[in-house]
């Protein structure tokens, strides 16, 4: 079984990576979060997850062995493929799909490419109890997360075209000053931050 590979990046795309171990190039796919670490030419290190099927010996790498023990988790859960896992963990950060898991968003986790409700229902009940530790700090989760007001919100802004990412910020950080802002004064907010 392959735990881990160290060798230089010999070519490298947005979900693959090849390593030249000693002269033997390894294919391995990987999530654009181990992607953005690698640079093409230089040496790297990563943590492998190895899947072995009849047809194929898969090679999967991460950056850190955290982004591994998510993916494994992941793959865990009945209807999550390596592929599934991987566009998940490309689309969200740890925190992110930790968060979504640990408050029981499943629009989070259907917003990936793949992921439909029953999909993204059966990952937060498999995972709940076993995701606690991919939480990098309490305030991660947004005490905001079922807050009608912050999803009008940045729904609204979203079809302004602001990203969902860079206005949930803002909007936890003004939440967390004077949470009874009605959706109109929050959107007020968010666009003088921006």
């Amino acid at each position: 079984m392959i735990y881990s590979l160290k060798g230089v990046v010999q070519q490298l795309n947005p979900t693959s990576a090849v390593v030249d171990v000693n002269g033997v190039g390894y294919f391995v796919g990987i999530s654009l979060q181990t992607s953005e670490k690698l640079v093409l030419g230089k040496e790297t290190f990563l943590n492998i997850q190895q899947i072995i099927r009849e047809d194929a010996h898969l090679l999967f790498g991460f950056n850190t062995i955290l982004e591994k023990e998510l993916f494994n988790l992941l793959i865990s859960v009945n209807g999550v493929g390596p592929v599934s896992a991987l566009i998940m963990l490309s689309s969200l950060s740890l925190d992110e799909i930790s968060s979504a898991i640990l408050t029981g968003r499943s629009l989070v986790l259907q917003k990936v490419k793949g992921i439909g409700a029953k999909t993204a229902e059966r990952i937060i009940v498999d995972l709940r109890d076993k995701v606690q530790k991919f939480k990098v700090s309490d305030e991660n989760i947004s005490t905001f997360a079922d807050n009608k007001v912050k999803e009008e919100s940045l729904s609204a802004l979203e079809v302004l075209g602001i990203p969902k990412k860079m206005s949930e910020k803002i909007a936890d950080r003004i939440l967390k000053q004077n949470p009874d802002l009605s959706v109109e004064d929050l959107v007020k907010q968010i666009l003088k931050n921006i």
